[in-house]
């Protein structure tokens, strides 16, 4: 076997294999096996004719094929070994030149993956925030509660802040009504910090049911939706219904109507326990994307594969598909709620794919040169916790105990351990 390299962009190879006429010679007759399962021959069954009499009624040229078919094959782990290559992906596969008793030369396009050269990971220093809850945050929880616990009833009476409201909404940029801008039965609750809406609860305050208002908003040059951002946009608005919320009083009765709490200092205490800890984990995820961040910043990349990047940009949409169906709702009408389609979303998701590439090929990095590992034990607490947590989906549950779900998780669970070291050290 005779092998010549090329350096190709985006860290390819191109390796062009020579195979001799004996080398390619010892795969006939496996060739001659397989070729046999799918050639019916009269008077024998499918898989059962002699060697010699395939050859008879089959062209040494589709033998040939099969045999370079099966040589590829073998020879491809020969390849890797012999020129030191670490594929990311299956390689592009050419046949140059091919015929019954001449040597075989095909080309394979390799792409690998990506070497680095890390900087001083140990040196980061991304300092901790210190977690204090202020009681304001605290009365904000309580006021949401109390919110809804809230009993409504339809008032004819003019909209104040605090009611709720049903409203139909007509959207225009222009005099052409927006895509999606038609929306039924809105309900809003008036004079709340954030709006869907900015500005709305400001113009229904003091009409009532059935009256009719139109006012224009102009959309920041930063909104999420490119369709409107910058963009003066006209409001048509009709009043269904206004309802009163009576709110319950904040005392011991109300925390205990909310769970198992004997008083309001009780229930002000539990919430104040789950936001340090939501801070906390805030604060972790924080420190984890900071310090990643600067670990790419400070780390040299050579040139990463097309296909590594494809791959993880639909990996990204899949997670986005799994989240939104997750929810109950449709991907189509997700991206058309947001006005966008898969091909818009690919381009948004690049620079993403790339960062979360480069956080990958580090901490792999990190790991062989710490020599962080799993172990089996390791593997099967894992799936011992997760089968726990999703104990009604026994597809993933499955999924999790096959070859590839442990692989899965032994990279998870190294992932993790490389995270934690770098939060620990920095």
């Amino acid at each position: 076997m005779k092998n010549e390299i090329k350096k190709l962009p985006q860290n390819v190879v191109e390796v062009t294999t020579e195979l001799s006429v004996t080398e390619i010679s010892e795969f006939e007759e496996k060739a001659l096996n397989n070729l046999s399962l799918n050639t019916k021959i009269e008077g024998f069954r499918l898989g059962k004719t002699p060697n010699e009499i395939l050859k008879q009624r089959i062209s040494p040229l589709k033998i040939w094929e099969e045999m370079a078919n099966i040589a590829i094959n073998q020879k491809y782990p020969e390849i890797i070994k012999q020129e030191k290559l670490d594929p990311v992906a299956p390689p592009q596969i050419e046949i140059i030149k091919l015929a019954p008793d001449n040597p075989l030369v095909f080309k394979l396009k390799i792409p690998l993956i990506p070497k680095i050269k890390l900087g001083n990971y140990k040196n980061i220093k991304i300092p901790k925030k210190k977690i204090k809850i202020e009681d304001n945050q605290i009365e904000k929880v309580i006021s949401e509660l109390q919110s809804t616990h809230g009993k409504e009833t339809l008032v004819l009476r003019k909209a104040q802040k605090g009611d709720k409201v049903s409203i139909d909404l007509k959207l225009f940029h222009g005099k052409i009504p927006l895509e999606n801008g038609q929306i039924k039965n809105f309900s809003l609750i008036l004079g709340l910090e954030k709006e869907y809406f900015p500005g709305l609860s400001d113009k229904i305050i003091g009409l009532e049911k059935d009256a009719q208002t139109e006012f224009s908003f102009r959309y920041p040059e930063s909104h999420p939706d490119k369709k409107i951002a910058g963009k003066l946009i006209k409001f048509k608005v009709k009043v269904n219904g206004v309802y009163n919320i009576d709110l319950p009083k904040i005392n011991d009765k109300f925390a205990q109507s909310i769970g198992n709490f004997n008083s309001l200092n009780e229930l002000k205490k539990k919430i104040k326990e789950n936001l340090e800890k939501n801070a906390r984990l805030k604060e972790e995820q924080r420190r984890e994307i900071k310090i990643l961040q600067k670990l790419i910043k400070q780390t040299q990349f050579e040139e990463i594969p097309k296909i590594l990047i494809d791959n993880e940009i639909n990996k990204m949409i899949e997670e986005l598909k799994a989240s939104v169906e997750q929810s109950s709702g449709k991907f189509d009408d997700y991206l058309q709620s947001i006005k966008t389609n898969v091909e818009s979303l690919q381009k948004q998701f690049l620079p993403k794919a790339e960062e979360r590439i480069k956080s990958a090929l580090c901490i792999r990095e990190i790991a062989q040169k710490e020599k962080i590992t799993v172990n089996e034990e390791e593997i099967k607490e894992e799936i011992k916790k997760l089968s726990d947590l999703y104990k009604n989906q026994e597809e993933l549950l499955k999924n999790f105990a096959t070859e590839s779900g442990k692989n899965y998780l032994k990279n998870f669970l190294t992932n993790r351990k490389v995270i934690d070291m770098l939060k620990k050290i920095n």
